[in-house]
């Protein structure tokens, strides 16, 4: 009896193992597709044109100069304004609201925001900020970025501290240090990598974010440097070259793509280089 029953077992557990192995092969094939579709089409139109030259007319030489600039303005500005919002909401959830109604309900609220549609952030955004300033703008477009932004930082920022040792924050207090001391100076700099690595999965996920900027920052097809006025970003750009039938203008679009996905991974690297770095560190 004992050995049929587990005769039987190891067959449906060599039956779950080779579906979880098909699945996550299937999975996997349509990531490599994707990648390497990206990566063939894309090298194939990079050229020091593409980092000099405005973005062009239909069939026309050029690049993605200003959309490049656009985005790395708007994402680091979104950073600026989420990073210190974020770190401050996760620090107050992790050490001052534990356990309390209040607390609970930010949490509830950020987990919301965080699976939140980036467009519906962006037609907020609109409502609140484009349409009262009757015009596109690259500060509607980094507060936007900024709210996609926030809950992963604040998340992180919470779990980073959750996991600092219980002991660290007795022994602090212990000594008669004052509670934002033992925060500020002994448990974010132990949580520091950590937090550090949000942000870069937050800066890694804003970059390539098309649909709130379609409402706020919209493009420009010239440079611009003006913060109250519609920005060129490399998002739009490969949306509008993408959907375009001129084969220039796809060639760029693939170029850009190619640009995004290799920024998200580097970025990607170094936050996972990071946390593990501090994970050895601590071992």
């Amino acid at each position: 009896m004992s050995a049929s029953l587990y005769a039987w077992r190891k067959v449906k557990n060599g039956v779950a193992l080779s579906l979880s192995i098909v699945a996550a092969l299937f999975g996997l094939m349509w990531l490599v597709w994707i990648l390497w579709t990206t990566i063939t089409k894309g090298m194939g139109s990079l050229n020091l044109d593409l980092f000099t030259q405005m973005t062009p007319p239909p069939n026309e030489p050029g690049g993605l100069a200003n959309a490049l600039f656009g985005s790395v303005v708007m994402s680091l500005l979104a950073i600026l304004l989420g990073t210190p919002i974020g770190v401050a909401a996760g620090t107050y959830l992790a050490e001052y609201a534990n356990k309390h109604w209040l607390g609970e309900t930010v949490r509830f609220v950020n987990d919301i925001l965080l699976s939140a549609p980036s467009i519906v952030l962006g037609l907020f955004i609109y409502t609140v900020m484009v349409a009262q300033m009757g015009h596109y703008s690259a500060w509607a477009g980094a507060v936007a970025l900024a709210f996609i932004a926030l809950p992963v930082i604040v998340r992180t920022t919470d779990e980073m501290l959750r996991l600092v040792p219980q002991q660290m924050r007795e022994a602090a207090l212990s000594l008669g240090v004052p509670q934002w001391k033992v925060t500020t100076q002994v448990l974010m700099r132990s949580a520091l990598p950590g937090i550090v690595t949000g942000v870069l999965l937050a800066l890694a996920r804003i970059s390539g974010e098309t649909a709130p900027l379609l409402f706020t920052a919209f493009n420009n097809q010239f440079w611009s440097t003006d913060l109250n006025q519609s920005m060129a970003n490399l998002p739009m750009v490969i949306f509008q070259y993408a959907m375009s039938p001129y084969d220039s203008w796809n060639s760029l679009a693939w170029a850009g793509a190619f640009l995004v996905t290799g920024m998200v991974l580097v970025l990607s690297l170094i936050a996972r280089t990071i946390l593990l770095r501090n994970k050895v560190t601590h071992e």
